[in-house]
C-alpha cells in the first residue's frame, strides 16, 4: 500500500510540473481453466508481464512458446508462472502436455 501511495504522489509532482513520467509496466493474467487459455489472445505493451495462472483441480500445465522452441516448467493447480516480454511481436504458445490449448501474446510498443 506504501508504494502504491508514493507512486501516486510522485505522478501527481511530475504532473504539476510539467513532466511526464515514463510509462510503467504493466501485469496482465491469464487463467488457465477447463483446458484453456482466458483470454486466448492478449494485447501487452512492450516491458509489460504476463502471469498464467492454473486453476484447473488436478492438471499440471506449461507455456511452450512455439518460435522458440521454449517452454516454462509445469506448474500445479494454484501455482503461477510468469514471463515479462522485452520486444514487440507476436508470440503464438501452446501448453506442453496439452498441445489442443493454445494462446498468442501480442506485444507492441
Amino acid at each position: 500500500m506504501m508504494m502504491r501511495s508514493w507512486r501516486a504522489v510522485a505522478g501527481a509532482v511530475l504532473f504539476a510540473l510539467g513532466i511526464s513520467a515514463p510509462a510503467m509496466a504493466a501485469e496482465h493474467e491469464v487463467l488457465i481453466e477447463s483446458y484453456a487459455f482466458a483470454p486466448m489472445e492478449l494485447r501487452v505493451k512492450t516491458g509489460d508481464t504476463v502471469v498464467w495462472v492454473n486453476q484447473e483441480k488436478r492438471v499440471s500445465h506449461s507455456v511452450y512458446f512455439i518460435a522458440a522452441n521454449q517452454e516454462s516448467e509445469r506448474f500445479f493447480p494454484g501455482e503461477r508462472w510468469s514471463h515479462r516480454f522485452e520486444q514487440a511481436g507476436r508470440f503464438e504458445y501452446r501448453c506442453g502436455p496439452h498441445p489442443e490449448m493454445l494462446g498468442v501474446v501480442i506485444v507492441e510498443d
